[in-house]
């Protein structure tokens, strides 16, 4: 079992438009809204796949009862605790013309400092059920910026492998308990690091601890810095459609590579053509299957060559 932990969840609401027009009054000709977050979305890949996973983190107030309820309506284990504080919600804006999304991300809860203690007693019970466990998104206010650095190490005590995917000082923090594998975007590597090349910036955060960072390029893929060589994997074209939740498809594609021990070749074509499938697909969280198996085999992976710049 792949246990997820999202710790700041959201109600995620995705309008899908026409054509997005500015200062102006838009009409949605759709409106979705489901449990969300980046752990949450890894959970419903992972499901898709038809892998076991479990899905934990902190929710509160009427929000929080509608992302429970779904959860269980999507057949998802939930393993959320309860916290007093409203959980946020996330606004996606998709714009069918150009094929990309506007989000806007509401900060979170405040959540008490017994309820951080609640969480991580509840977090210990559940990783003696775990093969590995991923930790994403940002923390809501009142956890400390080292939580993923404390998660990291408790699922040391177990023996089991991490995923983090997350950025800034929370990412920064994690790296000292050295996560098996973490996995910003290339903006996330930019604002961790203060470098602009991925390249450099995915090799210092090697240097500071990750045993293997893949970082997201958009439509250009994924690099993969590993202790057995370096990697480029890239689509062979760009797809149209919403990305929001593409770099969760990817790390529950890694996550499944880091419990069976596959291949970096075949992990990171895995990789890409779901994290392409979920750009196919209408909602975060969701992977379009059929397009995911038409691009496996025509994704290319290749020796990462330059370190200072990608193809």
């Amino acid at each position: 079992m792949i246990l997820t932990v999202t710790l700041n969840t959201a109600l995620d609401i995705t309008h899908s438009l026409a054509a997005l027009r500015p200062f102006a009054a838009n009409r949605p000709h759709t409106v979705a809204q489901r449990a969300g977050g980046k752990g949450v979305n890894v959970s419903r890949v992972l499901h898709a796949l038809g892998q076991e996973t479990e899905a934990t983190g902190l929710v509160g107030g009427l929000t929080g009862v509608a992302v429970r309820g779904d959860l269980e309506a999507s057949g998802l284990t939930d393993r959320m605790l309860r916290i007093d504080a409203e959980t946020r919600r996330t606004v996606a804006v998709v714009d069918d013309g150009v094929g990309d999304t506007t989000t806007l991300l509401e900060p979170g809860p405040v959540v008490g400092p017994q309820e951080w203690t609640a969480f991580l007693e509840h977090f210990e019970a559940l990783l003696r059920g775990a093969a590995a466990v991923v930790l994403s998104g940002s923390l809501p206010r009142g956890v400390p910026s080292d939580a993923y650095a404390v998660l990291v190490r408790m699922a040391h005590d177990h023996d089991l492998p991490t995923v983090v995917d997350t950025e800034g000082e929370a990412l920064r923090a994690a790296l000292t308990a050295r996560p098996e594998l973490v996995k910003p975007n290339q903006d996330e590597l930019a604002a961790t690091t203060g470098l602009t090349d991925p390249v450099a910036a995915a090799r210092s955060l090697r240097a500071d601890g990750a045993g293997t960072v893949v970082a997201s390029l958009g439509a250009r893929g994924l690099i993969a810095l590993t202790p057995q060589g370096d990697w480029h994997a890239y689509p062979p074209r760009r797809l149209i459609g919403n990305p929001t939740g593409a770099g969760d498809a990817a790390v529950a594609a890694l996550a499944l590579g880091m419990v069976a021990g596959t291949p970096w070749r075949e992990r990171l074509a895995e990789a890409v053509a779901l994290s392409a499938a979920a750009v196919a697909a209408p909602l975060a969280g969701d992977v379009d299957l059929a397009v995911h198996r038409r691009l496996r085999p025509l994704v290319h992976v290749e020796p990462l060559r330059s370190l200072t710049a990608c193809p």
